[in-house]
């Protein structure tokens, strides 16, 4: 048995906009500067990914993507600074989390054996 968790945040009506996939998406833009790549290594059609920025954007009431002008090596995408600073206290928050949750888990399940509660079903 093994401890699983998802973090995400939810606007005000309880809609998820912001987890592990907008987080990955946010990562790939940093690393290869580009929305339509960092989505195409996900495994994504770049207008789920355009969708998935747009509502997180509009919930948090900020952007986290500016168009670079293209041009010798073409157009992209970079983090604002807003963006970046997301990312830095959603990777602490999550170290935090899996931290806390891993600590609770052993408190209270590390000596539980599923086992001992097993039936024949013969």
């Amino acid at each position: 048995m093994k401890l699983k968790f998802g973090i995400f945040f939810c606007d005000d009506e309880g809609e998820k906009f912001f987890g592990e996939g907008p987080y990955q998406l946010l990562r790939g833009i940093d690393e290869l500067g580009s929305l339509r790549a960092s989505a195409k290594r996900m495994g994504m059609a770049y207008t789920k990914a355009f969708g998935i920025m747009k509502r997180a954007e509009a919930s948090f009431g900020f952007a986290l993507t500016q168009r670079k002008i293209g041009g010798k090596g073409g157009g992209g995408s970079m983090l604002t600074p807003g963006a970046k600073e997301l990312l830095m206290r959603y990777e602490a928050y999550k170290t935090s989390c899996t931290q806390m949750a891993e600590n609770l888990y052993n408190t209270h399940f590390s000596t539980f054996r599923p086992e001992k509660f097993t039936f024949d079903r013969r």
